[in-house]
């Protein structure tokens, strides 16, 4: 009876995940199938799950109209200078608040925490004005700028917590044998929390890869515009371009995808290392 029981609910299990997979991937089949269909067969009807023929020419067309290359060389150095500067930061700050006692450290903790819950396009108008009189408007590294202020608050709580769960004899012994705290941190540190600092990495990149309010507010030339200010371009007061948005939604997915697909290991070891103690 113990096996009957076990074994139905391990069915009604796989059951269960597999029509959550199917709702979940479902989006997403249905962008890149709509990505290879021709214009005039996107709306046909009856409308069809599987396109009778294949073309390549939304694609083709992405690159040689839309200049969708300029596009997405800016996306990956924005969000790879921003993410690799505010991971950066985050851990020496996060160094900081778990080795060190002071006095403000609580407030600080709580200030990194409350800046999560406020959204982002609240603060558009005072960064832009900021951003104006530093000269930073449509400029690439004004946007770096931003995005690195905006990563380093969750970085610095999720790796504080990674910081807490490495023993403080680990640092100690490498001091007593020569090296300077900083040493010790880049040397000995460093290397355990790899998981860590590259899960803050990835979760870094991919809010800068997919920020739109910022980008959409201060970057108005083309040579200056990342991924999505591109396909919000593709949507006009009459008319969405469906076919090229769905090119580059795919495109635009790739990135990421291959980033988590790499590197799921550190992720999960990173989250639950950090989510232990601290």
């Amino acid at each position: 009876m113990i096996n009957h029981e076990s074994a139905t609910a391990r069915t009604i299990k796989f059951v269960f995940l597999g029509l959550w997979l199917v709702i979940t991937l479902f989006p997403l089949y249905w962008i890149v199938i709509t990505s290879f269909k021709e214009a005039g067969a996107i709306f046909s009807y009856p409308l069809t799950y599987w396109p009778t023929t294949f073309s390549i020419d939304n694609y083709v067309e992405l690159f040689a109209k839309a200049d969708f290359g300029v596009y997405l060389g800016n996306s990956i150095l924005v969000s790879t200078v921003a993410a690799s500067v505010s991971t950066l930061i985050a851990m020496l700050s996060a160094y900081v608040l778990a080795r060190f006692s002071f006095r403000s450290k609580g407030a600080i903790l709580m200030a990194f925490l409350a800046t999560q819950m406020i959204p982002a396009f609240i603060a558009l108008g005072p960064l832009y004005l900021l951003m104006v009189n530093l000269g930073l408007v449509d400029n690439k590294i004004g946007l770096m700028l931003i995005y690195i202020a905006v990563c380093i608050p969750f970085s610095t709580v999720m790796l504080r917590g990674f910081f807490a769960n490495v023993p403080d004899a680990l640092e100690e012994a490498a001091m007593i044998d020569g090296l300077s705290r900083l040493g010790a941190l880049f040397r000995v540190l460093v290397p355990v929390m790899k998981p860590g600092i590259v899960a803050a990495f990835i979760f870094n990149f991919v809010n800068c890869w997919n920020e739109l309010f910022l980008s959409v507010t201060l970057m108005n030339r083309d040579e200056n515009k990342t991924i999505p200010t591109a396909l919000n371009g593709f949507i006009s007061s009459f008319n969405i371009d469906w076919s090229s948005m769905s090119a580059a939604a795919v495109l635009t997915i790739v990135p990421t995808m291959v980033l988590f697909a790499f590197a799921s290991r550190y992720i999960v070891q990173g989250l639950t290392a950090g989510a232990v103690k601290g």
